[in-house]
């Protein structure tokens, strides 16, 4: 079916919702004109007229409850009645009819089952909705091309609506163009045949699971578009806003993602370029939060105007650590002392480095809890970010000892003294992934004009809040401004595991004025950046097209693991610009400003609220 957009022509009929609309409309107009209104026969204006009724209301209803008070008082029977309470019972009963007739009955109901927002409309206003709704009516039968939403193409010679009929689009206008959109958008993307239906209802019914739709259709594609009906009829909510077209499901199948039912949109921004030991690079940032990219952006040209940043690569070892359990402390402590015996290490590198053309066991670190053994495995991985090749041949080691310790019970190929994803000390100190600093010297005239702000305000308020501030919370590995803003940003551009950001972040960021105090020396030192530039995420288009921004793509053939090196130098020197730029913000003032300009609404909410 093409479902691109045509210019939509009115059609006849009670299929055609612009006519049915009409139509409805017509009769509700022909016949308001022969209803009699109540602001019609009053002779005075008809607030003057409201307040007539309504003050005899309640005056004869206080008369009569007061007379019936009264007589209940002096035991008269209450239905002998004056000439006077007469009147008052007239007056009573005609107010109430015209105050009934004036509201109406959907007043009555709107205030007892749901009040509605323009209840309290005046005859007025609603005349003159009734001519605008008219007006769009009229309006709406134009040939115009469907929203951009859609990805359609206008047709040549259209012209665009001008700017002033959209601002007098009521909102129920525009939500009616939405529902339509999305119903355009829906049957675009869940056009099934009969199979597909039956499947579907195979589904629901848990005759098929949804896991398995993959292995049982051989298309990924078709698959996820069926798990995904499934879905929205069993839970009866729609995910018309979660994309469906336009990803490679193949692409994933196996490694990245199961049972995928769409995608999310993360906007990139980049910033740059960083120049950085020499070269210039434009670093691609996955966010959503507003400011991110432009304060980066911020910091990498002041770096640009003062010579640029120069990083060192101080490690490169990826870790895993098992945990076995023997009988007694005692033979666990015999295996931690062969463990850590230099005579055996070759050995047990060579068992190691079988799982793998590129690992290559680097040490190994033990630390006893009881009976309990944990071993620390750290080796180099080559371009991979390497937990699968470090675990492969973790496993290989195990095995290994099972000869001359059968009485080691393993617990688990991994007892969190890696550590993985959890803040930990042992990476903080000992490192994990690539262990990388990076420093820079602005010039004091770039720290003036550019950064707004001063050598010596920057040099205090770093103390001040990243070392001693950080101490007081009790960081751990959190003595920076924001260095986990830049990392996450990077990583989902460039497909690396967003968890690891946890330890990746880990960062101490120190100032000091230098030159007779004219200008600033920063640093950034993380010892725990864990990316690769081949395997997971990073073989997807769009991060695999982030990675070809920063000339990271895949493997290094010439040097083994110099691309994740590499990768691993520019994220700190992303950190190292984002934290000049935002430690300037605080310190000049503009924190707020700025967010306020890129990231939220500045409006006065108390004026918005009394309005």
């Amino acid at each position: 079916m093409d479902l691109r957009c045509r210019p939509s022509k009115p059609v006849a009929g009670a299929d055609d919702p612009i006519k049915h609309k009409q139509s409805h409309h017509q009769a509700a107009v022909a016949a308001t004109a022969t209803a009699a209104k109540p602001s019609d026969s009053p002779p005075l204006p008809l607030h003057l007229t409201n307040v007539v009724f309504f003050s005899l209301f309640f005056t004869v209803l206080y008369y009569l409850l007061s007379r019936w008070r009264e007589k209940i008082r002096t035991s008269t029977p209450l239905h002998l009645v004056t000439p006077s309470e007469m009147a008052a019972i007239v007056a009573f009963l005609a107010s109430f009819i015209y105050l009934v007739g004036f509201f109406g009955v959907d007043f009555v109901h709107s205030l007892i089952l749901r009040p509605a927002a323009d209840v309290w409309a005046t005859a007025e206003e609603e005349e003159d909705e009734e001519e605008d709704e008219r007006f769009i009516l009229k309006e709406d039968s134009r040939k115009v091309p469907c929203g951009q939403a859609l990805d359609c193409v206008a047709k040549p010679g259209f012209v665009n609506p001008s700017p002033s009929f959209e601002k007098v689009k009521p909102a129920e206008v525009v939500a009616e163009e939405v529902v339509k959109e999305k119903v355009i958008e829906a049957v675009k993307e869940f056009e099934f045949g009969t199979e597909d239906e039956e499947m579907v209802g195979s589904v629901i019914s848990g005759k098929t699971p949804s896991y398995s739709l993959e292995s049982k259709l051989g298309d990924c594609r078709r698959a996820a578009a069926i798990r995904r009906e499934a879905l929205q009829r069993i839970t009866g909510k729609s995910l018309s806003g979660l994309p469906l077209e336009g990803f490679d499901y193949e692409s994933i199948l196996g490694q990245c993602c199961e049972m995928p039912v769409g995608y999310v949109q993360i906007p990139v921004g980049v910033a740059g370029p960083l120049l950085l030991d020499g070269r210039e690079y434009i670093v691609p940032m996955a966010t959503t939060e507003g400011c991110l990219v432009a304060s980066t952006n911020r910091g990498c040209k002041a770096i640009a105007m003062s010579g640029g940043a120069s990083s060192v690569l101080l490690k490169d070892g990826m870790t895993r650590a098992p945990v076995v359990r023997f009988s007694s402390a005692v033979r666990a402590a015999e295996l931690k002392l062969f463990m850590e015996n230099p005579e055996n290490f070759e050995n047990l590198s060579a068992v190691f480095n079988r799982s793998s053309r590129f690992a290559r066991l680097q040490s190994i670190k033990c630390a006893i809890a009881g009976k309990n053994l944990y071993m620390r495995f750290s080796c180099s991985t080559g371009d991979a970010m390497g937990m699968n090749m470090v675990s492969k041949g973790v496993q290989n080691v195990l095995d290994y000892l099972q000869g001359d310790f059968p009485d080691m019970d393993v617990m688990g190929i991994s007892g969190n003294f890696c550590s993985d994803k959890k803040p930990a000390a042992v990476n903080w100190i000992e490192g994990r992934g690539k262990s990388v600093v990076c420093e820079a010297l602005i010039k004091g005239d770039v720290v003036r004009k550019i950064l707004k702000t001063s050598v010596e305000s920057l040099v205090e308020l770093n103390m001040i809040k990243n070392l001693t501030g950080s101490a007081m919370a009790g960081a751990l590995g959190g003595f920076n401004a924001h260095a986990s803003n830049i990392v996450s940003a990077v990583y989902i551009a460039t497909g690396q595991d967003p968890a690891q950001n946890v330890e990746s972040s880990h960062c101490i960021t120190m100032m000091e004025a230098m030159n007779d105090g004219q200008d600033l020396h920063i640093s950034v030192t993380m010892p725990s950046i864990e990316v690769g530039t081949v395997g997971g995420g990073t073989q997807l288009a769009s991060q695999s097209a982030c990675l070809n921004l920063l000339g990271v793509k895949g493997a290094n053939r010439e040097a083994p693991g110099g691309n994740a090196r590499l990768l691993a130098r520019v994220v700190a020197g992303s950190v190292l610009a984002g934290e000049l730029s935002l430690m300037s913000a605080i310190s000049a003032g503009q924190l707020v400003n700025s967010h306020m300009k890129y990231n939220r609404s500045s409006k006065d909410v108390t004026k918005v609220s009394s309005s």
